[in-house]
């Protein structure tokens, strides 16, 4: 499974947005956003009914980022008038979601300012509001998961504007600028000048494969983005791998990527693969309505057909005689595992356990379904009848073990181990890659790396069962 912010990494750039890379609606708002680079300035138009409780509208121009960072900005409305409540901000956010854990330094129209917060997804939005009114310059600071608002008059130096609050972010991020108008039937502009963003770190992915056998690794290119989960194509020549909301394909030895056509989907995240007979793929995007559902397309490209109708939605396998897709996805508050004919129709339900299963795969030979569960305190490997029966857990140790995948030889999985003390499978953690013989449960450590998130979401064993494909991580001040 991944959460939707990891659709939106490694965006191209674009001159024409200045230091950002892209620009969207966040919720629904009524009239349509637009966002600029005009004379070293950003012309931010948005619509929208408000930033507050648990869900946002707002046009938000924005690029990804890690670790400590500031942004900074003088900051004004065009025009005078409008709704007092109407906001021009500088936005930290875990995600596009209208739900989405954030925190802001936010410019109303009446020249209140203040930071605003919600720490958590889906939780209420809280703000401390500062005692200068209207002020010209403001910055937003992150520090760990300490943010603060600093302020200025002009021709005056930035000063703390007073408390701080805390959000919690999972890996990549998105910086930026952003307008709400308060008003779902007015669109507000705000030009944003002297815009600098300091303290960010950059991210170097690399496309590896290891011999397990031996354990050696091998680069295969080295990218200065965000790319996540590779698929090894039938015929051991390419990978298959996600970036941007995209995919791609690679030769296995190295060499220039190909953009795969994937018609209207351009918010893929990091789980698809590839049928057992190499003719379609299999993906998980999140364009129609930003929650993930599962779509089929000729392997060579072309335009998505839906499998399920409900969302969120993640893809984790395919059945060997290549009729049936298992998925993660959420229904009624919990994540379980389900199954559906690639055709599309009823879904089933597989797992029923409080807390969250994941990670959905068949073995090569049909007789199961291998994937990783929390329901006993931390997160282990599963496996079951392909119809939900006997459950049997396979892993027991004091870690947290996800993504369990199974050679194509039937003899072994290859999955990802995180720290006892880590929640969920975030990014830019210290992990391992570790097997399990399944003669006799023997586990073996095939690798340690910077990595989490994207490294090995999706099947990726070689065709002879000799490589596994992976990604690894570097973040460079």
């Amino acid at each position: 499974m991944s959460f939707p912010l990891l659709a939106l990494l490694s965006l191209a750039a674009d001159p024409s947005l200045g230091l950002f890379e892209a620009h969207a609606a966040i919720g629904t708002p009524a009239r349509q956003g637009q966002a600029a680079f005009e004379n070293n300035s950003y012309r931010v138009s948005g619509g929208g009914t408000n930033m507050w409780a648990r869900r946002d509208d707002l046009h938000f121009l924005y690029k990804k980022a890690t670790g400590d960072i500031s942004l900074t900005a003088d900051i004004k409305f065009e025009s005078t008038g409008g709704d007092d409540h109407r906001k021009a901000v500088l936005l930290i956010r875990q995600s596009l979601d209208p739900d989405s854990a954030y925190a802001d330094a936010a410019l109303h129209g009446d020249g209140l300012t203040s930071l605003q917060s919600r720490e958590t997804k889906g939780e209420l939005t809280h703000e401390i509001q500062s005692n200068t009114k209207g002020p010209t310059r403001l910055r937003i600071e992150k520090r760990g998961n300490v943010v603060s608002m600093w302020i200025a008059n002009a021709g005056e130096p930035l000063r703390r504007a007073g408390g701080t609050t805390k959000i919690q972010l999972e890996g990549p991020f998105l910086i930026g600028l952003g307008v709400c108008a308060h008003n779902d039937a007015n669109l507000e502009t705000a030009i944003f000048s002297n815009v600098t963003i300091e303290g960010e770190q950059k991210l170097i992915s690399t496309l590896e494969t290891i011999t397990v056998s031996s354990t050696d690794r091998r680069v295969v290119e080295v990218f200065n983005s965000h790319i996540e989960a590779p698929n090894w194509t039938p015929d051991g020549q390419h990978l298959l791998y996600n970036g941007g909301g995209s995919l791609y394909k690679i030769p296995a030895t190295g060499g220039t990527p190909e953009k795969i056509n994937t018609g209207f989907a351009n918010r893929l995240n990091n789980d698809h693969g590839i049928s057992p007979d190499g003719k379609l793929l299999a993906i998980s995007d999140s364009t129609k309505d930003r929650r993930s559902a599962i779509y089929v397309l000729p392997i060579a490209g072309g335009e998505p057909k839906p499998v399920t109708t409900k969302t969120p939605s993640y893809w984790h396998g395919w059945s060997p005689d290549g009729k049936t897709l298992s998925y993660c996805a959420d229904r009624n508050g919990n994540y379980d595992i389900y199954t559906i004919p690639v055709a599309g129709g009823e879904e089933t339900r597989l797992t029923t356990a409080d807390g969250l299963d994941d990670g959905p795969e068949y073995s090569p030979d049909g007789a199961y379904i291998y994937f990783n569960s929390v329901r006993t305190g931390r997160m282990q490997l599963w496996r079951m009848k392909p119809d939900g029966t006997s459950q049997e857990q396979l892993t027991f140790d004091d870690a947290n073990s996800w993504f369990p995948h199974v050679s194509p030889d039937n003899k072994r999985i290859v999955f990802i181990t995180f720290d006892k003390e880590v929640t969920g499978h975030p990014a830019n953690k210290e992990v391992m890659l570790r097997m399990m013989n399944l003669s006799d449960g023997k586990i073996t450590t095939l690798a340690k790396l910077f990595g989490g998130q994207g490294t090995i979401n999706v099947p990726s064993w070689s065709p002879d069962s000799k490589r596994v494909a992976f990604v690894s991580y570097q973040l460079l001040p």
